[in-house]
């Protein structure tokens, strides 16, 4: 059999705005968010196995198999569709777990989409959306692979093409546990709904901002040293923060001034995910 081994990109996203609007009777929280995509991506391989076992050669550090959402992705796919492949999953990782760029639901989006393109599974992204909802609230967005305002619990998409600026990210050393703000007593649930018009005038509030900064203080020291170059903002529960910039050169001179043990990168906003750009590649090679 065809050992298949093309790099899958498993990109960032930002939230660029957040409103926590009430807490369900479930648990979750509706939301109103507007989702971004980064040319910044972790990168995915996929080997196609015969006998059915589903294996990730690159352990991730701290990460048990039974929490490796890119594994758990694969087992699902196989459960949904009955297939008797397998695959060896390769996973480089360039994105920080915990900074809320989404980077395992990200991997377990790529692995559900990829393998689903391997497998010749035939599943349509609404199928694949549904069984990676199950593994995560943000993983439908990323098999989704277009910007969009989302409502609900992030799983309710309206097509939306913000403009694409280069941000700077920085990564504070530190890790958010999205588990942990959602539950805390003190976030605000009551933000009142907002439309796309209002986001556009400037209404891009992150309603768990003003706990990740109480809760840690690396996060409110970046969005503080980041205000002097562009207005920083939280992405997601955090803890990665980011400002916008009209050129990259502009996001790499802040980059370059970044102070220790602060990380960051640069990257360019896009609307049509990378790993749907792959998708169209191979479909163009066909």
């Amino acid at each position: 059999m065809k050992r298949e081994a093309l790099p899958w990109p498993a990109p960032a996203k930002l939230n660029l705005m957040l409103r926590v609007l009430r807490r369900r009777s479930d648990g979750y929280h509706e939301l109103q968010t507007v989702f971004q995509f980064l040319e910044q991506s972790d990168e995915l391989r996929f080997r196609v196995r015969a006998d059915g076992a589903v294996r990730c050669t690159t352990p991730l550090p701290g990460v048990a198999d039974e929490n490796n959402l890119a594994l758990l992705a694969a087992r699902a796919l196989k459960a949904a569709t009955g297939t008797s492949l397998g695959a060896e999953i390769e996973i480089r990782k360039s994105l920080p777990m915990g900074g809320g760029l989404g980077s395992g639901s990200s991997n377990a989006a790529t692995t559900l989409v990829a393998l689903n393109h391997l497998w010749g599974c035939g599943l349509d992204l609404e199928r694949l959306a549904a069984i990676g909802r199950r593994l995560g609230a943000d993983v439908p967005i990323f098999v989704h692979g277009r910007s969009a305002w989302a409502e609900g619990v992030g799983e309710r998409f309206t097509p939306f093409e913000p403009a694409r600026p280069w941000y700077l990210v920085v990564i504070p050393p530190c890790h958010v546990s999205t588990a942990e703000i959602f539950s805390d007593s003190r976030l605000t649930r009551n933000a009142e709904p907002i439309t796309i018009r209002d986001f556009l005038a400037g209404r891009d509030e992150n309603t768990c901002e003003p706990l990740v900064k109480s809760r840690h203080p690396a996060v409110r020291e970046a969005l503080e040293w980041l205000d002097g170059y562009s207005r920083g903002r939280l992405t997601g529960t955090g803890g990665c923060v980011f400002g916008e910039f009209d050129s990259r050169e502009a996001a790499a001179e802040a980059l370059r001034a970044l102070p220790s043990p602060m990380r960051g990168f640069v990257s360019r906003g896009c609307n049509l995910s990378p790993l749907h750009r792959r998708l169209q590649e191979l479909a163009e090679r066909r």
